[in-house]
């Protein structure tokens, strides 16, 4: 059967190092413990001046490509998943295409905030199985957070970083049991208010007052619910096994969103399975949100912790609230 499958992924972060104890100094009080302790973030990445979002999504992609073999003229549709382009319009990936030199690559922009890459991943797959012309699509996530930081807010400066993760995916004949195996989208649009970037678009323009008063900014309105990710997160978990025909027990590796070490945690033990079973990348990154997810994926296959065959599930969330869910065999 006619089935979409990962051929490679890359990834790539700025190379500004940015440490605890400069938030200590910043903030004017000990963050670091906290940090490093509960949230277990030691250091992340920050663009420079001169970088956007763009520039980290080439990387990534280039470096997919290079692992593939494939050059970008071969790419058919490139989606890029981000929620801090490098414009309002046009769309950041008519800059990476390019860039690129994938000439013959459609391109789209999608944002579903940080469940964006999973998204991508479940429309690039469904592409392929459905439109037999196609061979090959590049789904990027990006992420340049701290170009809209409030460098006084501890709740959001300390955690949100920068960085890009891509993956390749290619037209394969498969086994039932191969490649793309399951997706799922859903949302709860009721919490849309609760966690954003409010100004620059039509509903609250970006004003001289509005920026001066810091309203493009990135802001945490009112808290969630403690555990409304876990939850969420197992009930995709679930839906993809049956979906897929396994138990969460035969899924080799999560890879998670991660915005909280604890929740991702929690969401294995709901399953009564060990932590280790998910792919973590915040200890030294961050949150980098929609690159998060192909970043651990990355790592964790160029560890060789993910092998060729593994049962892998990618469950993505964000606000809005959006989630998403895919799961593959490698």
């Amino acid at each position: 059967m006619r089935n979409a499958v990962i051929l490679s992924s890359g990834m790539h972060v700025p190379e500004r190092v940015v440490s605890n104890r400069e938030f200590d100094e910043m903030l004017g009080e000990n963050v670091s413990a906290w940090l490093e302790q509960t949230a277990q973030i030691f250091e992340r990445r920050w663009c420079s001046e001169s970088e956007a979002a763009s520039d980290l999504a080439v990387q990534a992609a280039q470096q997919a490509l290079d692992r593939a073999g494939v050059p970008a003229a071969e790419v058919d549709l490139i989606i890029l998943a981000t929620d801090t382009p490098d414009f309002v319009s046009p769309p950041t990936a008519s800059v990476v295409q390019h860039r690129l030199g994938a000439a013959r690559a459609g391109i789209f922009d999608l944002n579903a905030a940080c469940a964006g890459f999973v998204t991508g991943l479940h429309l690039g797959a469904s592409y392929l199985r459905a439109q037999r012309r196609l061979r090959h699509v590049l789904v990027i996530g990006t992420y340049a957070m701290s170009k809209f930081l409030n460098l006084k807010d501890k709740k959001t400066v300390t955690l949100f970083a920068d960085g890009a993760g891509a993956v390749l995916l290619g037209a394969a004949d498969t086994d039932e049991d191969s490649g793309y195996l399951a997706g799922t989208l859903s949302a709860m649009g009721q919490y849309h208010d609760g966690m954003g970037i409010y100004a620059g678009g039509t509903r609250f323009p970006a004003t001289p007052e509005r920026l001066e008063a810091g309203e493009h900014l990135l802001r945490f309105v009112y808290k969630f619910p403690a555990d409304l990710n876990q939850r969420e997160w197992t009930r995709i978990i679930r839906e993809l096994c049956a979906e897929s025909g396994h138990t969460p027990e035969e899924i080799q590796h999560y890879v998670i969103t991660q915005i909280n070490i604890g929740s991702i945690r929690a969401t294995m033990e709901a399953l009564s399975l060990p932590p280790e079973r998910a792919c973590t990348v915040m200890h030294r990154y961050g949150y980098t949100g929609s690159a998060c997810i192909p970043m651990a994926f990355h790592e964790a296959v160029e560890s060789g912790r993910i092998r060729r065959g593994d049962l892998v599930q990618f469950i993505g969330s964000g606000g809005g609230l959006a989630f998403a869910g895919a799961a593959f065999r490698y």
